[in-house]
């Protein structure tokens, strides 16, 4: 069984950035493909970025690309989202994700794990 825990939401200012950190146990990290998704209350969990199994391939979300970067660490068995210039409308939920069945996803429903996410707040 794979464990995921972020790390490093919080209350932050507009035009700032953060990075959040995601730490796995269990499994074998380096066959993993992990991504980041985010959820605000009432709407449906979008996703944000992917990265592969060996960190060669990654994918965003169009509303994201150049702002978030996606990179992992398999010697910390961790994966991380840098976020710059962070807007009020980037205030949700963040969760990491994981799965063993594909090199590489942007779909929500081919990921087999899930972390409890962590919150991020943009004030304006």
């Amino acid at each position: 069984q794979v464990h995921l825990v972020e790390s490093g939401g919080g209350l932050v200012q507009a035009g700032t950035s953060v990075t959040l950190s995601c730490a796995a146990s269990g499994g074998t990290f380096t066959t993993m493909a992990l991504g980041w998704f985010r959820q605000v209350p009432g709407m449906e969990r979008e996703f944000l970025a992917s990265i592969s199994w060996t960190g060669r391939s990654t994918n965003y979300r169009d509303s994201v690309k150049g702002r978030f970067t996606i990179s992992r660490d398999n010697t910390k068995n961790s994966v991380y989202l840098q976020m710059s210039s962070l807007k009020p409308e980037d205030s949700a939920v963040y969760y990491c994700a994981a799965t063993q069945q594909y090199t590489h996803t942007n779909v929500q429903e081919n990921y087999d794990y899930w972390g409890q996410g962590t919150q991020v707040t943009v004030s304006s």
